[in-house]
């Protein structure tokens, strides 16, 4: 079913195929699965320990399929369950095995992008509430101050087709208020959901023009290619046919096909699966 060596990517939905888009973008010839937990989302709202059950039976599909290597590109599972994964889980069932996110490369470099040194972040209620993105963003850059903002509906909006419709504008704007509300001096708004970037054109409709909205797509990639270089036996390991799968814990994966599609900007053909049997 699976290729021998392949890059997992993860994601709730559909919103981690923003991410994928740019992984491939950047490294064209390796072999990849990604899988969309639809079935089960959004995660946003969920408590820390569903949201760390429902990622790590992912994971370890994607471990069954061969992944060396998975790649949470969901924000909501990055702050909620990857440190969890790292510290706890991989060391006692898979300690051959990595799994990376999507916060800590972001927070490396989002300090790159402001002149005034206040940024908004707009994510999940899970990823605000998680403190993630403060402590962080602390760690690189101490001389940023941070502005959280969660937009709750813009998940559900965007996975159920409506966020190029009138009917989004109006939540879009709500939230981008809130988060400007909070100071008049914040230059860079950061899409901390890998879902948003499909609402960028009404985002920066919404937004005044000398403000830089950053999506994680290219970010994320970057720290990908970045992490291969460093670690020869992971990259080594990895099969590089160009081969790549799609599969979701949806069973309507023709609706999951044509969201998805228009994602990831290429055709999309999904598999169902039941991550749960065999987890551990």
């Amino acid at each position: 079913m699976a290729t021998q060596n392949p890059i997992g990517v993860f994601d709730s939905g559909i919103g981690g195929l923003t991410v994928f888009r740019s992984i491939v973008e950047a490294l064209p010839g390796y072999d990849y699965i990604y899988l969309g937990d639809n079935g089960r989302a959004p995660y946003g709202n969920r408590s820390f320990k569903t949201i760390h059950q429902y990622t790590w039976e992912c994971v370890q599909w994607m471990f069954k399929q061969g992944c060396p290597l998975v790649i949470l590109a969901c924000n909501t599972a990055s702050a909620k369950a990857l440190r969890t994964i790292q510290q706890q889980d991989l060391p006692k069932l898979y300690p051959d095995k990595r799994v990376l996110g999507v916060i800590r490369p972001t927070a490396e470099v989002i300090g790159d992008y402001t002149t005034t040194k206040e940024i908004g972040v707009l994510g999940t209620k899970g990823t605000v509430q998680s403190g993630s993105y403060l402590l962080e963003i602390e760690h690189f850059s101490p001389d940023l101050k941070v502005h959280q903002q969660a937009a709750p509906l813009w998940v559900p909006l965007i996975e159920n087709g409506e966020y190029d419709k009138p009917g989004s504008d109006y939540y879009v704007k709500l939230y981008l208020d809130q988060l400007m509300a909070q100071s008049p001096n914040i230059d860079t708004v950061l899409l901390a959901c890998t879902h948003y970037p499909l609402l960028a054109d009404k985002i920066k409709a919404n937004l005044p023009a000398n403000i830089t909205v950053v999506a994680q797509g290219d970010i994320v990639a970057a720290s990908l290619v970045d992490y291969l270089r460093r670690h020869l036996e992971m990259e080594q390991g990895l099969t590089k046919t160009g081969k790549r799968e799609f599969y979701t814990t949806i069973d309507d994966t023709a609706d999951f096909d044509h969201h998805a599609s228009q994602f990831f900007n290429d055709e999309v053909k999904s598999q169902f699966v039941d991550v749960r049997e065999g987890c551990e």
